[in-house]
């Protein structure tokens, strides 16, 4: 893997604070962190494959250490532009056959990134991911309508209120209650017109029909008690990528990668295998 030396990579590389940790040579493994969230989530799993592989961590646009004064609101208005952006890392530092680790809305970042560029990622590793988040016809969201308007309306009134009560819920494991405290403190740290304009291209996103474009080998791995995505999500993910092979978790919650990272890690050496 080498690095492209100009001032364009420069940019690309400082807007998504990209590091690049590991070994020299492998096969890359990329991580895209979730809403609200930044590479830093990636800390208990990330450095496990560092001993045999190229490990990229990046920042979406407008999260974590990413340069804020790039975010525009018509290029991230769909997942389409956080996917161009992901495209753009993976050519700067000439990319091949990487593995995409995407949690939650990243997971349909890194397939319609894949679906796009099969040649840059030749695998997806999906963590908790959701492809529509309301319910349909003969589909399980896991929200409706109505509790998806008010999920967004609490966030326009008070986005540091709204971060306090969801962000635990979100993570899911009440026993250990610094796990809540570490995503609402994430939360709180994303710049709240940032954050609204990225809860509703996330929450009104519908991606189903980008699933059977994925051409390449994936993993879902599907968490227990998840209110975000529920398991019937994660199974029609599963269903709708032809050849995925699906992990059930033990873990609960939407973040395993946080509460039970020595199953994620299991999880994806073993597909890697």
């Amino acid at each position: 893997m080498t690095t492209v030396t100009t001032d364009e990579s420069a940019r690309i590389l400082s807007r998504s604070s990209v590091r690049v940790r590991g070994a020299a040579t492998g096969r890359p493994l990329v991580f895209a962190h979730g809403f609200g969230c930044s590479q830093e989530m990636w800390r208990l799993v990330a450095p496990a494959f560092e001993a045999e592989h190229p490990v990229v961590l990046f920042d979406l646009v407008g999260s974590g250490a990413s340069d804020l004064a790039a975010y525009d609101a018509g290029t991230y208005d769909s997942l389409h532009g956080y996917a161009d952006d992901v495209i753009e890392i993976a050519e700067t530092l000439d990319l091949h056959d990487a593995v995409l680790v995407g949690h939650s809305v990243s997971a349909m970042i890194g397939v319609l990134a894949a679906s796009r560029r099969p040649d840059l990622f030749g695998a997806l590793a999906l963590v908790s991911p959701s492809p529509r988040y309301i319910d349909d016809i003969d589909y399980r969201g896991g929200f409706s309508q109505a509790d998806i308007d008010a999920l967004l309306d609490a966030l326009d009134r008070n986005y540091l209120g709204w971060s306090a009560a969801i962000a635990p819920q979100i993570m899911g494991n009440p026993g250990t209650p610094a796990l809540g405290d570490e995503l609402t403190e994430s939360f709180c740290r994303t710049d709240p017109e940032i954050a609204r304009q990225f809860a509703q291209v996330t929450f009104l996103s519908d991606n189903r029909r980008d699933l059977a474009k994925v051409g390449v080998p994936t993993l879902v791995l599907q968490c227990s008690e998840d209110i975000i995505a529920p398991v019937e999500v994660g199974r029609y993910v599963h269903e709708s990528i032809p050849g995925s092979v699906f992990v059930q978790l033990e873990a609960t919650g939407h973040c395993p990668h946080l509460s039970s990272p020595r199953e994620v890690i299991d999880a994806v050496r073993g597909f890697l295998a």
